[in-house]
């Protein structure tokens, strides 16, 4: 069965994404006027250098008229793009990413939580630390909206198989689509965005850092730093 949904107007204002640590803020992107400006490093590097490469990841799967370029943090933006989960997130596969946030920060923190959790639990058990940063982005789009509760989208909110769910946000990518809003899996009564397109995340913005502290338990310590 073909599943549909209809678009509504999200005017977000300071949707939370927790991003660790690690990754950095500035990037290239950040540093380029216009996507044409890009032209000139592509050709001398060749798309060989290991910076650039590890850097850009998948860009070149991203139409250029999408690329986000020459505002602040640009390069955080591209990069929830072009370096997608291996295996993919719940609307998105591993071949081009979206942009994840929540409407609350108790939501992103229960949403960030599960995912570092399970990481964790398939590699190194459960001591050790995680710094994460808070970004801040505002959103005023179309988006099509799963939130209601019909039973024809209760396969889009398996909460580990994201195999109905990754076809539904492919179909709808490939129909031009904005995005999905919906229902957190991880967080009762909390609500979530998958922006499909980099130029909709707007006013990014640094929020502040959590710490995530696992001594012997899958429930973490959360601390703000």
């Amino acid at each position: 069965m073909e599943l549909t949904a209809l678009e509504a107007l999200i005017p977000w204002k300071a949707a939370p994404r927790l991003v660790p640590s690690r990754y950095p803020v500035v990037g290239l992107l950040d540093r380029v006027a216009s996507s044409e400006d890009l032209d000139a490093l592509f050709e001398l590097e060749a798309w060989t250098n290991d910076r650039i490469s590890a850097e850009l990841g998948v860009l070149h799967v991203i139409p250029r008229d999408e690329w986000v370029t020459g505002r602040p943090l640009a390069s955080v933006v591209m990069a929830s793009f072009c370096h997608p989960r291996a295996g993919g997130s719940r609307f998105s596969g591993e071949d081009r990413g979206a942009w994840y946030a929540a409407r609350t920060i108790d939501t992103a923190l229960a949403e960030s939580i599960h995912h570092r959790t399970e990481e964790l639990r398939e590699v190194a058990g459960f001591e050790t630390r995680v710094e994460m940063r808070l970004y801040l982005a505002d959103f005023s789009a179309r988006f099509h909206d799963i939130r209601a509760r019909r039973r024809v989208w209760e396969p889009l909110y398996d909460p580990r198989d994201y195999s109905s769910s990754q076809r539904f946000g492919r179909a709808l990518l490939e129909q031009g689509s904005n995005g999905v809003v919906y229902r957190s899996v991880r967080h009762a009564e909390g609500e979530c965005i998958a922006c499909f397109r980099p130029p909709l995340v707007r006013n990014v913005r640094a929020g502040g850092h959590y710490e995530f502290r696992w001594v012997g338990s899958p429930e973490p310590q959360v601390k703000r730093l």
